[in-house]
């Protein structure tokens, strides 16, 4: 088995090339597009992952809303800014896992609703004007009886891929150090 040469001191890491997620619709299964879900999505290329802990709808404060909706809403606004935290975005998240309390059709469409903000089934007309969201990621419902904190009606976690060598936002430290040789002057005492 032949391998790679080792990366000498000098070399650069490679370029960062973001993943390609392909979205699949299996022959034999149902179109999950309008449930807000994708069957299967495949990740080729290198990749770093991001595993995104289960957020629910409390906002900074910890206040959970009494309505599903909102909460709904508020889960994936605090999803997001977890994913920027890694340096990702949702148009890389691939699965999302997604628990509800007291699962109803209301808040299957709730759940809908807010999904739709953020990701599309790809077809022009679906989400914002020209169609600029991503494609939905793979995605698992469990209805629960209950969560963590009282009244918490949701809660989703994400497993995204980002390029192989991203880095999470963070700020830059630059240290100049200046050396002058002495002048003649200095010379004379």
């Amino acid at each position: 088995m032949q391998h790679d040469a080792p990366p000498t001191a000098s070399a650069q890491p490679a370029a960062s090339t973001a993943p390609q997620l392909h979205h699949l619709q299996p022959a034999g299964l149902y179109d999950a597009t309008p449930n807000g879900y994708t069957h299967v999505v495949t990740v080729h290329g290198p990749a770093q992952w991001a595993f995104v802990s289960g957020q629910g709808g409390e906002n900074q404060a910890g206040d959970l809303p009494d309505s599903f909706a909102a909460q709904a809403q508020q889960a994936l606004s605090n999803l997001k800014l977890a994913l920027q935290a890694a340096g990702a975005d949702m148009g890389q998240v691939v699965k999302l896992t997604l628990l509800i309390v007291d699962h109803s059709e209301a808040r299957f469409n709730d759940w809908q609703a807010a999904v739709r903000l953020h990701w599309s089934d790809g077809v022009p007309g679906d989400g914002a004007p020209g169609n600029t969201l991503p494609r939905f990621p793979a995605c698992t419902l469990i209805p629960v009886p209950r969560l963590a904190l009282p009244g918490m009606l949701i809660e989703v976690d994400a497993v995204a891929a980002l390029p192989a060598h991203a880095q999470p936002a963070r700020p830059l430290l630059w240290v100049c150090l200046l050396y002058t040789s002495p002048s003649p002057r200095d010379k004379r005492q």
